[in-house]
């Protein structure tokens, strides 16, 4: 029996020596050291010995077990190791290369138009407020002075969902629902997207984007409509622009202004842009009818208000200088890239 383990021992370390993978090692542990294993099958004679042999061989038996697990455990390290170093070689990576820059995309100029007007009248006070884009006809028309035999609404080319659902044609309907849900004073704007029922050319599209302005409070006057508009135009457009106050007509404000700017493709000398005229319209707005403060709870003889309405699409329009609306509805990659 001695000479067996000694012959096992030295097979398995000869083997063991020899051994490339970590695979073929683990196969050679279950060899000869496995229930099934050569070193196992030995033990099992164990019974067959005197009781003098039975020590020395027994001795001698773990005396190879230990130097075989031994010799597995270090071959198992220095194998683990250079397939490690193998690995690392294969993976390699030359810090040298120049890198792969990552597209990053950008917000589209309708987005941009928008987070600059909440900024700057964030910044005059206003709070931002949402309406739903499925109004009834109470809050886009008759809380706005409009009843249903007002020929302004004609005017409006509004998408019916029902006899007294529609698609929002203005943001206004925002201001309605403010107005009977707070008291004065009110300071807020909400932007939106409205639809209106317009054939679609450069200058107009059934889909585009308002936003509306509102403030109620006790004293305030057409001069604060004038300096708050003011302030807009020149945050937006620069100190250099000039702004022009004509007198229109909304159902739901009086006295009623359309403000114009001066052209900033030509500075206010005319061109086609501006159609030779060097202005070019921006917004309407007035000061708030008393009969839509009353029908909102308002006492119209205690609190006055103005009220204001800007199209998006024309701004991001005009301040980029962009030639098309449908440039901003039809998402070319080679329109939007200029505005990363």
């Amino acid at each position: 029996m001695r000479e067996q383990l000694e012959q096992i021992k030295a097979s398995a370390l000869r083997e063991i020596g020899a051994c490339g993978s970590l695979k073929a090692l683990d196969a050679l542990r279950v060899n000869y050291l496995g229930k099934k294993g050569q070193l196992t099958a030995i033990l099992k004679q164990m019974g067959k010995l005197s009781a003098e042999e039975r020590p020395a061989m027994g001795q001698l038996a773990n005396d190879v077990r230990k130097e075989l697990e031994e010799a597995l455990a270090a071959r198992q390290e220095a194998l683990r190791e250079t397939e490690l170093a193998a690995r690392l070689e294969e993976e390699r990576l030359d810090v040298t290369m120049p890198g792969r820059a990552k597209k990053t995309g950008g917000l589209h100029p309708l987005s941009l138009v928008t987070n600059d007007l909440i900024d700057i009248f964030q910044s005059m006070g206003f709070d931002v407020v949402d309406g739903p884009e499925v109004e009834t006809d109470h809050y886009l028309f008759e809380a706005l002075n409009l009843p249903k035999d007002h020929p302004a609404r004609a005017m409006q080319d509004t998408f019916y969902l029902g006899e007294n659902l529609l698609l929002r044609s203005q943001t206004s309907s925002a201001q309605i629902r403010v107005m009977e849900q707070r008291k004065p004073p009110i300071r807020m704007v909400c932007p939106g997207r409205v639809f209106r029922a317009d054939e679609v050319d450069a200058t107009h599209s059934p889909v585009f984007h308002q936003m509306e302005g509102l403030v109620v409070d006790k004293g305030v006057t057409m001069c604060d409509l004038k300096g708050c508009l003011e302030q807009f135009v020149h945050e937006i457009y620069g100190p250099e622009t000039q702004v022009r106050f004509r007198p229109s007509f909304f159902p739901f404000t009086e006295p009623s202004v359309e403000v114009d700017i001066t052209c900033s493709e030509c500075g206010g000398k005319g061109c086609r842009i501006c159609k030779g005229t060097g202005w070019i319209e921006i917004l309407g707005a007035g000061m708030v009818h008393p009969n839509v403060l009353r029908g909102c709870g308002i006492d119209p003889e205690v609190y006055s208000g103005f009220a204001f309405g800007v199209g998006l699409d024309r701004l991001a329009i005009t301040r980029s200088k962009i030639s098309d609306i449908r440039l901003l509805f039809e998402n070319d990659l080679r329109f939007l890239e200029q505005f990363n």
